[in-house]
């Protein structure tokens, strides 16, 4: 496996111009966006997934300049970038032959730190500065705050602090000594909660410390080699905590420091690999065959080690730009901190980013998904018993991470309004996420075989996400469901009982009513047997002369978006899928979809997969990865469909190519459903029940296949290869 993961290293040969030229590091929590420029600087920018401003932004720690003196980066000198992907680590070799040097940057996987190791054949001298562009309030009205836009007044984000030269180390902070949290409460009906609960907001600071061997102040930002040497080391050691005192801060940092200073840097540096080495060892897909296969090779380890990146914080991974954004040039107040569609949390839109993650084994990192909803979910109950008066909770579409709906959607001009009214038409009846939380989630249970999650997790959010559609929805003169008033995705804004609604209600009722008694109980299982009865039926319509899944019984309102809604009965809630008897009918729908597309969110290549149209799936997972930015050098930061880099793009073609290859249901595991025969692969992914398998099919048969454990090879079944 090493030769293969090497073959997708990111190699550059010359320097970059500026951050669109950077390189992605993580350790699942700190994220650092790496680059050198001529002159003898590499640049980074520290990011943090919990580094949330006063307004709610995901704001960056800050960036870092590292200059070497004499200057190895110059036009006529040899260079060379890379991601070695199996250390998790970029490597710049620069110089003259005879005294090259080299920086290699990591972010200790185990530990709160980023490290720059430079070395060289000759002594030379590094000066690290600190570089903050939060030197003043910044009156968040406009577009750089999405969730804020239209506010009556200002909100203010305030600068950050440099604090004085001490100990030869720069440390800096951000802190916020105001919140919106408690006024965003206020408007939506739920000041009850502000007394019962803690400001997520108020009080979190967040910056570092940078330090290093050797290295004494210069001022406050500036940290310079005391004499030449052939090694230096710089620390960058960021923190966020909740404190009113910033010295509580600096104190706690300080700990932080001294405990991960007790163990020497090559001891942790080979840790540091070791978890890589574990992760890569997790699972893998390497295709063969013709040039495109290794473009999407490429494109499916790169996003994979993005979200490795970014994925293991303690908050969900944003889908435009994770922790990896950068500069753009529309005006000083669009710099890294800056990403469209803004702060909050878009169900539709993170979602696709946690379905790439059980069958490639990554299931430590979906826990922070489920940790944001079921946090909120007492403030999901709250509004619905203050919106509705009834039981139950719902999360709304967009939302802030503690659970509200954010100020520009449920809006600011209450007046004439019922206060369950919601501004936003594109989400104002957007209840389906509840329903894909809980199939994620379910899939997750699957995959883990996770006991206490169920219990503690799973379970509690179906026990209110299912009353509220039992409660909130009247019945019909058949006894079913009426669904209304309701919306079908963002792309039509009035109907009555939406298809992806209904199918999300039975796949998650049928998924429920397959656990155990002794898990979920009697009574749970009265309700839900109940409410599933009350399902109406999915609506049909016919096009092009064919029978379809329709997109609602009745559309009243259609908006502008370019989604499928009636594909929701393919994925996520597997309905028409392989394995299935109407399998004919998903085939069918998606040959009269009425929208195409091989990019950011949208999933066709999903559908494709999940119905068995190998030579579909293959063009257009092809296309998709082979779709680049412009505005960015590195290949996997893709975008500006969303936001750069668009973690939809690459996600929804990793989880196409995942499902060409394995699909699960009903205790059968589906090899090669959508396999073209024209690739050949080596691959381990994961199924449910713990359930591993390993393959290699080359020429069009199927040369090995290992499940582990072996009791379940008897429900494998090989599809489509010889």
């Amino acid at each position: 496996m090493s030769e293969q993961l090497d073959s997708c290293n990111v190699v550059w040969d010359y320097p970059s111009g500026n951050s669109s030229g950077s390189m992605p590091l993580g350790n699942g929590e700190i994220g650092v966006n790496v680059w050198a420029v001529e002159g003898g600087d590499i640049v980074l920018y520290i990011a943090k997934t919990d580094a949330w401003s006063e307004n709610g932004r995901l704001f960056k720690l800050g960036r870092v300049r590292i200059k070497l003196s004499p200057n190895p980066i110059r036009p006529e000198m040899p260079f060379r970038q890379e991601l070695v992907l199996k250390r998790g680590e970029v490597e710049i070799v620069t110089g003259p032959k005879d005294a090259s040097v080299k920086a290699l940057i990591w972010v200790d996987a185990d530990n709160p730190v980023v490290h720059v190791e430079v070395s060289g054949e000759r002594a030379l001298d590094v000066q690290a500065t600190l570089e903050v562009w939060r030197n003043e309030p910044l009156a968040s009205q406009g577009d750089n705050v999405h969730g804020l836009r239209r506010s009556p007044h200002p909100y203010f984000e305030m600068p950050d602090t440099v604090l004085p030269a001490r100990n030869n180390s720069i440390a800096w902070f951000h802190q916020n000594r105001t919140s919106i949290w408690s006024e965003n409460l206020k408007i939506q009906g739920l000041e009850d909660l502000i007394t019962d609960s803690a400001d997520p907001l108020l009080h979190r600071i967040f910056g570092g410390i940078i330090k290093g061997d050797n290295l004494v102040s210069r001022d406050d930002c500036t940290l310079a080699s005391e004499r030449s040497s052939t090694r230096h080391v710089i620390s960058i050691y960021p923190l966020t905590v909740q404190a009113e005192n910033p010295e509580d801060w600096l104190s706690a940092l300080e700990r932080s420091i001294a405990d991960i200073e007790r163990r020497d840097i090559e001891n942790r540096h080979a840790a540091h690999c070791a978890w890589w080495s574990s992760f890569w060892e997790r699972s893998r897909i390497f295709i063969s065959g013709d040039d495109d296969a290794k473009a999407v090779t490429e494109g499916y380890v790169l996003q994979r080690f993005i979200n490795a990146c970014a994925g293991r914080g303690d908050y969900p991974i944003k889908f435009n730009g994770s922790i990896f954004n950068v500069d753009t040039p529309r005006g000083p107040e669009y710099n890294a901190d800056y990403r469209q569609w803004g702060e909050s949390y878009w169900e539709q839109n993170t979602r696709l980013i946690y379905w790439s993650m059980p069958a490639s084994g990554d299931h430590d990192m979906m826990r922070p998904l489920f940790k944001m909803y079921n946090d909120a979910l007492p403030l999901a109950g709250k509004r619905t018993e203050v919106f509705f008066g009834h039981e139950g909770a719902y999360f709304p579409e967009t939302m802030y991470f503690w659970g509200a709906y954010q100020f520009v959607d449920y809006g600011w001009n209450r007046e004439g309004k019922r206060i369950s009214d919601i501004e936003c038409r594109y989400i104002q009846w957007y209840y389906q996420g509840n329903l894909e939380i809980l199939a994620l989630a379910f899939d997750y249970y699957e995959y883990t075989q996770d006991a206490d999650f169920l219990r503690d997790a799973l379970l509690p959010m179906a026990d209110e996400i299912l009353m509220f559609y039992e409660k909130h929805f009247p019945l019909d003169e058949n006894g079913h469901l009426r669904i209304y008033p309701a919306q079908a995705l963002e792309t039509y804004l009035e109907v009555v009982n939406p298809s992806c609604e209904i199918a999300g209600l039975i796949w998650v009722l049928e998924k429920m009513l397959s656990l155990p008694e002794n898990a979920l109980g009697s009574k749970r299982r009265d309700r839900f047997t109940h409410l599933l009865a009350k399902m109406p039926p999915i609506p049909m319509e016919t096009r092009n002369g064919e029978t379809v899944v329709g997109i609602a019984e009745r559309i009243i309102e259609a908006g502008n978006n370019i989604e499928n809604p009636e594909l929701y009965s393919v994925f996520p809630y597997r309905l028409y899928t392989i394995g299935k008897p109407d399998l004919e009918l998903g085939q069918a729908t998606f040959k009269n979809r009425l929208h195409d597309g091989n990019y950011g969110w949208c999933q066709n290549d999903i559908f494709g997969a999940y119905l068995g149209l190998a030579d579909y799936a293959k063009q257009a997972i092809t296309k998709r990865f082979r779709n680049h930015n412009p505005e960015s050098r590195f290949p996997a930061f893709w975008g500006r469909f969303d936001w750069t880099p668009d973690q939809d793009h690459g996600c929804v073609g990793v989880i196409a190519l995942q499902r060409m290859l394995i699909q699960s249901d009903g205790g059968k595991i589906y090899l090669f459903p959508a396999w073209p025969k024209s690739w050949d692969v080596e691959f381990k992914l994961w199924a449910p029940e713990r359930t591993v398998i390993e393959g290699i099919y080359k020429g069009g048969k199927l040369e090995s296949i290992t499940v582990t454990p072996e009791s379940r090879a008897g429900d494998v079944v090989v599809m489509g290869v010889g």
